[in-house]
């Protein structure tokens, strides 16, 4: 929607700027990275319930602390999965898996086409991400196999924002992070896991729910061109929406909104200790928010698995392993045979 009113182009612009300044980060549109704005650091809670090392996974499915803390982020760090959630990865839909919305009633002015369209997008940048995480991983070790030092962050972390981040483990860190950002918020932000309202007419307030269990198959990227499933949407979010959700999305004469990020958003909630209770409207409803965050953990572990087994179809068992080992200890070059 193109923003017809000077003080709300001038209130966008100051938003912008502060945003894409990484000052300001949008409480609407993912699961939590910070800790305020009514966040609790939601994607760096799913992503160490995936991928901590908590004495029952095996060394190569999990991440040690400090590679850990590099990829989840920390108190006061977005690390590599919050990276979206800063400067201009807030505007870009497929990197939250949002876009997707449609609904069935007459004017509508989105087909399911475009809504497919809009999360096809998503997994597509998800597959790329993947590419581009094998294609580093190369560097990381010399000609003869051994773990490159110089390629290893030690001293200095890494820094997740641009396209380069410094050494061999940040790139690859960077481009899992990007996978699991999006991935995490497919749960979140589309209507895969949970259920409407059952006492509500179904509707853009009320949007209908697939009330699947469990990660999704379509996000497998192991499949190179799945089937999309049938009814699945997600949540408009538009330039009127950055101003706050209530002011964008509209469509018609009436007045009439589209479905919008909010009715179907699951961001914010109880993860820690356990799992508990969502604080979003959708999210607050029944086990959505459980739901959605259950299949969170379940697929951030499986996009890990995923880039293990492309590391050793590409490189072979011994080098793959050995890049897999450099992708999470703490220090490879002492600790990875």
């Amino acid at each position: 929607m193109t923003l017809t009113q000077p003080r709300h182009r001038a209130a966008l612009l100051a938003a912008t700027t502060l945003a894409l300044a990484g000052l300001v980060p949008i409480a609407t549109h993912a699961y939590g990275t910070v800790r305020a704005m009514g966040q609790n650091a939601e994607h760096a809670r799913i992503t160490r319930h995936a991928l901590a090392c908590d004495g029952l996974r095996a060394a190569d499915d999990c991440f040690q602390s400090d590679t850990l803390d590099s990829l989840a982020g920390e108190e006061g760090s977005f690390g590599a999965v919050g990276a979206p959630d800063r400067g201009r990865g807030m505007l870009t839909s497929h990197a939250h898996c949002s876009a997707g919305d449609y609904l069935d009633v007459p004017g509508y002015p989105r087909s399911a086409a475009e809504a497919e369209a809009s999360l096809t997008e998503c997994r597509t940048q998800m597959m790329s991400n993947l590419d581009h995480a094998v294609l580093d991983a190369a560097d990381l070790l010399d000609e003869d196999g051994d773990i490159r030092g110089s390629q290893i962050p030690s001293y200095i972390d890494c820094v997740y924002a641009g396209s380069e981040h410094g050494r061999a483990k940040c790139n690859v860190l960077a481009h899992l992070g990007l996978i699991l950002h999006a991935s995490q918020d497919f749960y979140s932000h589309s209507n895969w896991v949970d259920r409407p309202d059952s006492g509500l007419p179904v509707g853009a307030e009320n949007p209908p729910g697939l009330g699947h269990s469990g990660r999704s198959p379509w996000l497998d990227l192991r499949n190179a061109n799945p089937a999309f499933p049938a009814g699945l949407i997600s949540g408009c979010f538009d330039n009127e929406s950055f101003l706050g959700e209530e002011r964008g999305c509209f469509y018609g004469d009436e007045g009439e909104h589209r479905v919008r990020h909010l009715n179907l958003a699951k961001d914010t909630g109880v993860i820690d200790p356990q799992i508990g209770a969502g604080t979003s409207e959708r999210g607050a409803l029944g086990e959505n928010f459980r739901r959605s965050v259950e299949a969170a953990i379940e697929d951030s572990a499986d996009k890990w698995a995923t880039l293990r087994e492309r590391l050793v179809a590409t490189y072979g068992a011994e080098n793959g392993g050995m890049m897999i080992c450099a992708i999470t200890r703490d220090n490879p070059t002492r600790d990875c045979d």
